[in-house]
């Protein structure tokens, strides 16, 4: 039987064969050589395949060698065309589609070695058995967690809904380790991570992703929100990737009218272009409404943010989004994998196309470069303002992006923002809440002791540059002329970092605040802490108050006519941070 196979085989193979002959020879010469090449091409990789797998001094491990050759053929294309293998299908479904998983609603890290709780999420097994954030897991089921990294203890955490699992636990504030045993349940990741009233009387919803059932979450937070009358929308898009296009097309729809286009993808194979238009009548066409975005708001971000304002329909406030205007599609392969392939680029209503970086045309070296300022063009929004393609969504109103200060950082990458928090933790048995929750100046200095005998060493801007001014001088061999100066420089600069801890009380407080909070009341303790000292947040609630301002900017009347223009080139190569540039102007 297995012969007859092959006979067959071989009787399919010559046909296809002579079938491919003949049609080459009517065909034109581009396409033979084409097809030569892609032959050609193939039979290379196959036989290099198969001569390390012979011939190589060790064992190969065939699929990652494989799968190492074809991440490195997509490599040269742009980072959204992968391929997935099997063993990895999971994982990508997990984050580019569905946010559903079995399991105990806590994340992990680990640190020298050991596995610890960071977070646990309200109305999940983690929260309800009582395990904390700064647990030490020492086993799960039984199972030693030591040298095990953490997708290892993320794989032992899952698992199916309704399935047993002990951990066993180490606590600072108890004296032996003890066990919990939870049952695991369906974890949802909400789209929506946040919604409420913040100041104004302004309804507030925090949108992390675009993932299924994102459109629904954001109408169900509305139709709350709507339930207190609320005087303006705000939409926080910041740090959000994107996902699924349709679903961002849904959520523009809840703002603006019926069969109004949103966006439209267009590519080389032109059944693959599309336009999209909203197809239901808005929950809320007229309310005022303002969405965030930051350097880190992509892709389905900026499809939403990007046509609101192309629509005049929303104010955009913050800073310039990332530029990812590229679609990409699945295509199934065999043995269970799959490949994402860019298929398209897609554009909001006035044309543009947002793609800031320009793969096709990389330099000598691979390296990617932005779209070229000469290569930009102008566009038109709704009103007649003008807007630009080639470089993300710019705001309205543009809010400088302000950086920790160096101390904060170094406090927060040691981790002693954290171990503080679960010290705090153990010794308040409650706090008010958050929105007014806010550590006092006992609070603070008790967390300044706390820090005296710990490590949390940095370098400052200055310390960097005079550290550079003595590797230099002793180059040119003149540090003994200025040495006693530089020792000068530096004891003060040593004295003036002592007052770190000072100088910058407020953002450490921020951060401070913020991480006890979540000790507290989890995800919802995060957000309103920090309402307090959100940027963005207040200018938004003070744009929507203003209406003069707001229908200024709408109308694109004065500076609101013009939004995001680019710099000339010249200027662009005179600075070593574009993007600021750009914004500054």
């Amino acid at each position: 039987m297995m012969k007859q196979g092959m006979v067959i085989n071989k009787r399919y193979k010559k046909i296809g064969l002579f079938a491919g002959i003949a049609l080459l020879a009517g065909g034109a010469v581009a396409f033979n050589d084409d097809l030569f090449q892609i032959s050609k091409n193939l039979d290379v990789f196959a036989s290099v395949y198969k001569e390390v797998n012979i011939n190589y001094v060790d064992d190969i491990n065939s699929a990652k060698l494989v799968k190492t050759g074809v991440d490195a053929m997509l490599d040269g294309l742009d980072p959204y065309t992968e391929f997935v293998p099997e063993s990895e299908i999971e994982d990508y479904k997990l984050h580019y589609v569905s946010t559903q998983y079995g399991g105990i609603g806590a994340s992990i890290f680990s640190r020298s070695g050991k596995v610890y709780v960071s977070d646990v999420f309200a109305g999940f097994p983690a929260q309800k058995g009582d395990v904390h954030p700064g647990d030490q897991i020492l086993k799960i089921n039984d199972i030693d967690l030591n040298g095990k990294n953490n997708d290892q203890v993320s794989q032992l955490l899952k698992g199916s809904k309704g399935a047993a699992i002990k951990l066993f636990i180490k606590r600072d504030n108890i004296a032996q380790p003890f066990e919990k045993n939870l049952i695991r349940d369906e974890i949802k990741q909400p789209n929506v991570s946040y919604f409420g009233m913040v100041d104004g009387n302004m309804g507030y919803i925090k949108l992390d992703k675009f993932l299924e059932n994102s459109a629904n979450e954001v109408t169900n937070a509305l139709v709350t929100l709507k339930k207190s009358n609320p005087n303006g929308i705000i939409l926080d898009l910041r740090s959000n990737g994107g996902g699924i296009l349709q679903e961002a097309v849904k959520i523009v729809n809840l703002f603006v009218q019926k069969d109004v286009e949103i966006v439209s993808q267009k590519g080389k194979i032109k059944d693959k272009n599309f336009t999209y238009s909203t197809v239901n009548t808005p929950l809320e066409p007229t309310l005022p409404l303002v969405v965030l975005v930051n350097s880190h708001s992509a892709s389905a971000s900026e499809i939403v943010a990007g046509s609101l304002q192309d629509l005049d329909r929303a104010i955009i406030i913050g800073q310039r989004s990332y530029g990812k205007g590229l679609v990409q599609q699945t295509f199934n392969l065999p043995y269970n994998s799959l490949v994402k392939i860019t298929i398209a680029k897609y554009y909001v209503p006035s044309g543009r196309c947002i793609q800031a970086l320009d793969y096709t045309h990389r330099k000598d070296d691979g390296s990617v470069v932005k779209v070229a300022d000469s290569l930009i063009h102008e566009f038109k929004t709704k009103n007649g303002r003008s807007v630009y393609d080639g470089s993300g969504i710019y705001p309205d109103i543009y809010i400088k992006q302000e950086k920790f200060a160096n101390i904060t950082q170094a406090l927060v990458g040691k981790l002693l923002i954290f171990d503080y928090a679960t010290v705090y933790h153990d010794k308040h048995a409650k706090i008010a809440e958050p929105k007014s929750f806010s550590l006092s100046d006992a609070d603070y200095n008790d967390f300044v002791k706390y820090l005296a005998d710990k490590n949390y060493s940095y370098t400052t801007a200055s310390e960097k540059l005079l550290n550079s001014l003595k590797t230099e001088s002793t180059k040119e061999k003149q540090f003994t002329e200025i040495q006693s100066e530089y020792d000068v420089l530096k004891s003060k600069l040593l004295a003036s970092k002592k007052n770190d801890l000072q100088l910058h009380k407020t953002e450490v407080k921020q951060v401070l605040e913020n991480e006890i909070a979540s000790r507290y009341y989890y995800e919802r303790g995060r957000y309103e802490t920090n309402f307090k000292y959100d940027k963005e947040l207040a200018q938004a609630v003070k744009t929507m108050q203003d209406k003069a301002q707001l229908a200024s900017i709408l109308k694109g009347e004065g500076n609101y006519k013009v939004i995001g223009k680019p710099v000339l080139a010249m200027a662009a190569k005179n600075t070593t941070d574009k993007d600021t540039t750009d914004d500054e102007q």
